[in-house]
């Protein structure tokens, strides 16, 4: 038997049920819907039943209201959340204790701090530790990132951080995922994410291994159900963009840990085309 459930789709059916209704669902606290920068619930909860195994440490660096550490509990996982905003560190806190109370598995906690604190002594029992980290690419508060700061690439340099503090606690074979609503540019195209996330993600010792959609939309056979709303529609007329229906979901691994499974996907072509020869 594998060592986890690999699920070869690079499309995730994830938003069959609207926002409010996977937070409900999840037995999240009320407030817990204001955080619109969250990873939804049932991204969560596909990434963590995708990339860990029951028992497996799930930290979240900049943890919102604390939506991936419900689902890493309630999926019998140990999870860690990091937050500084005086808003979102008690919703958080009191989502941990709801799931607990539910029976959800009892490690979980919520730290009042930034991710820079990973990289202090306070974090030495996490090295090599973390199986997942799953966090969200969100937009700084004025306070964090300054008035004259454009948001989109403070909200980068915060996740270059994050992310230079969590490399030294994943474990070997252990996963980095990054979850991104998709952003446009002044005319209206789609921000290259992908070339921007994975830079950031060389800088902190990182590969990027895969790229996946998680959709946000009601999938209906073939067809999609957007759930935006009529201003949403409105815009997405005058402007003649397209609607967007999904989130980017961005998996890397330790740099070392990509080479050494790249090497051996070629070893095994090699070795089968010589029998094959």
């Amino acid at each position: 038997m594998p060592d986890r459930l690999v699920v070869p789709l690079s499309v995730w059916p994830t938003g069959q049920h609207d926002a409010l209704t996977q937070v409900r669902a999840a037995a999240c606290v009320p407030g817990t819907e204001t955080d619109t920068e969250r990873v939804p619930p049932a991204v969560a909860a596909h990434t963590i039943a995708t990339y860990t195994r029951p028992g497996d440490l799930v930290l979240d660096p900049n943890c919102g209201a604390g939506t991936v550490l419900t689902e890493a509990l309630r999926a019998g996982r140990h999870a860690v959340g990091l937050t500084s905003s005086n808003r979102w560190w008690p919703l958080a806190r009191a989502n941990v204790t709801a799931a607990k109370s539910m029976g959800a598995w009892r490690d979980g906690s919520v730290l009042d701090a930034r991710p820079t604190v990973l990289a202090t002594v306070r974090a030495a029992g996490l090295i090599g530790q973390v199986g997942l980290v799953l966090t969200a690419l969100r937009t700084p508060s004025r306070r964090l990132s300054g008035s004259d700061h454009d948001p989109d690439e403070s909200a980068l340099a915060e996740l270059a951080t994050a992310l230079r503090c969590c490399e030294p606690l994943v474990r070997q074979g252990g996963y980095v995922v990054v979850v991104a609503r998709p952003k446009r540019c002044s005319d209206g195209a789609l921000v290259d994410l992908a070339s921007q996330l994975d830079a950031v993600g060389t800088a902190a010792g990182l590969a990027l291994i895969d790229r996946c959609v998680a959709l946000t939309a009601d999938l209906r056979g073939e067809r999609l159900r957007t759930r935006a709303s009529l201003a949403e529609r409105r815009r997405s007329a005058n402007s003649r963009v397209s609607l967007v229906a999904h989130d980017e979901v961005f998996v890397f691994q330790l740099s070392n840990d990509a080479e050494l499974a790249v090497e051996a996907v070629c070893d095994i072509d090699a070795r089968g085309w010589r029998r094959a020869a």
